[in-house]
């Protein structure tokens, strides 16, 4: 699931094989931008922030693009064979003399004035992968409404940006508390604990698509705690893990906790 490590790594993948580079394939396919012609064009930087993709052109034009759910962008030699997914779900290409860029289901792909980037991204809290990390702004921000759910409060991305439904559990799981605990009942510390944990375990990873939160264990090949893991040990304590969705209607996220291991109210 692309959180901000596999954004930050994607625009890394991106940046290497686009940068510097000029554009002789271009192909938006969204309605809006289907005419937009960006070939000619030599690609400045791909930058991440949060969970969104800015790939910068000459010439102050910005691509702004959001894997949500199940978004990916994949890079190809000019020769290679695309094997991303099937065409109709191809949302943009971007590509020069030696590599193409594919971005398949990509929920959000525009075409903007890189000096409106703000309008996109601006709304954003501190990127926990990026130059404007504040770990007390983002403490703050978490702490701003007391009566609202820990993983609520972790999956706003005006709060701090990065965090997804996996580390949203993960995290809960390693403070050892509910993810329905209103953020206002967490104890002395445990806020900026779970900040300075968060911005580790996205750090650790961003690297690497295959995301790991547990360091060490019983069993080598178990990468997550909580984390898709229903009616398994806890590997703490044994108990199985349980799942419920959590959030407002229509943007329920599946959640997993122990029932033993971590204190507070639960569906």
């Amino acid at each position: 699931m692309p959180e901000g490590d596999t954004v930050w790594l994607t625009a890394h993948h991106l940046h290497e094989a686009l940068a510097g580079q000029v554009v002789t394939r271009s192909d938006l396919r969204v309605p809006r931008f289907a005419t937009a012609d960006l070939t000619g064009r030599t690609v400045l930087d791909v930058t991440p922030r949060g969970k969104h993709l800015l790939t910068r052109f000459e010439g102050g034009l910005t691509l702004h693009s959001h894997l949500g759910m199940e978004g990916s962008w994949r890079v190809y030699d000019v020769s290679a064979r695309w094997s991303g997914g099937p065409s109709h779900q191809i949302r943009a290409i971007l590509g020069n003399e030696a590599r193409t860029a594919v971005g398949y289901r990509l929920p959000v792909v525009e075409l903007l004035r890189t000096v409106e980037e703000e309008e996109a991204v601006g709304h954003l809290g501190p990127d926990l992968l990026g130059p404007d990390w504040d770990p007390e702004r983002a403490v703050a921000n978490l702490l701003v409404d007391p009566l609202r759910p820990l993983g609520e409060a972790l999956l706003d991305q005006r709060n701090l940006a990065g965090i997804g439904n996996v580390y949203k559990s993960e995290l809960a799981f390693l403070a050892r508390v509910t993810p329905w605990l209103p953020v206002g009942e967490l104890q002395t510390g445990i806020p900026e604990r779970l900040v300075a944990t968060a911005q580790r375990l996205l750090e650790a990873n961003k690297r690497r698509f295959d995301r790991r939160t547990m360091t060490s264990g019983r069993n080598p090949s178990q990468k997550l705690y909580v984390y898709g893991r229903e009616g398994r040990p806890c590997p703490r304590c044994g108990t199985s893990v349980r799942k419920a969705d959590q959030g407002e209607a229509g943007r329920e996220r599946p959640t997993y906790w122990c029932p033993r291991c971590q204190t507070g109210p639960t569906p």
